[in-house]
Parts: structure tokens; sequence; C-alpha cells
């Protein structure tokens, strides 16, 4: 969900200033919830500031570019290994879950058929 624009916390707090109705009808007449309203005066008075905070990327994959390099490899040397397994090969280099592995196979191009891992696309390596 986007942040809302600096402009209408600006009109929001001056109709909150210039005392035009209670916090209910403010936020009826923007279309905004009487919680964010609070919010922002919260924020206002204890930073001094209005703006957003910035949005943020997210985690980051566990496995950087030379550990997929690594399983990559690793898999083409024993292509049936399990998820456990492989998490156990990397335990201590990469603290990561079998989700995080899975996820990192995915960007590889392996996926697992019939107790072993293959490339899905054979003619193109990535």
């Amino acid at each position: 969900m986007k942040a809302y624009p600096i402009e209408l916390r600006t009109r929001v707090l001056d109709a909150v200033d210039s005392g035009v109705g209670t916090q209910k009808q403010i936020s009826e007449i923007f279309e905004v919830s009487v919680i964010w309203i609070q919010k922002l005066l919260h924020k206002r008075r204890y930073t001094g500031s209005i703006e957003p905070l910035p949005r943020t990327q997210g985690r980051k994959p566990a496995f950087n570019k030379e550990r997929l390099q690594e399983l990559d490899e690793l898999l083409d040397r024993r292509c049936d290994m399990t998820l456990d397994e492989i998490q156990q090969y990397f335990k201590g280099r990469v603290n990561c879950s079998y989700q995080a592995v899975a996820n990192a196979l995915k960007r590889l191009g392996w996926g697992y058929k019939k107790n072993r891992y293959v490339r899905l696309n054979k003619t193109e390596k990535m």
C-alpha cells in the first residue's frame, strides 16, 4: 500500500489545527481513518515531521551470488540431495530455512523430479 501524499497530510493537519470538526468528522471528509489522523498527530508532535517512512526492500536472499554458484555446482555433482541435506551442507555459512533453499533452487532453474533435481530448461543455464 502506498503512503498518503504530503499534500493530503498537510490538509488533514490544517483541518485539525483550525478546528473544522472532530477527528471523526475530518476523517470522513478526507476519507482516511481516525487512527491514521492520531498517528499523524503523534508523529508531528514527537518528530516534528509528517513525512512517510521510506519504503524498505524487504529481506535479502540467504544465498548470495557466490553461494548460488556453489549450490549450482553441488547439484551438478549430486542431483539427488534433499532440501535437508542441502541445508546441512551450507550450515554455518548460510543461515537459512528450507524455503530459502527452495527459493535459491528456483532462481537457479532447478526443479525436483522423481527423487532428483533437474534443470527445468535444459537449453539455458542461468
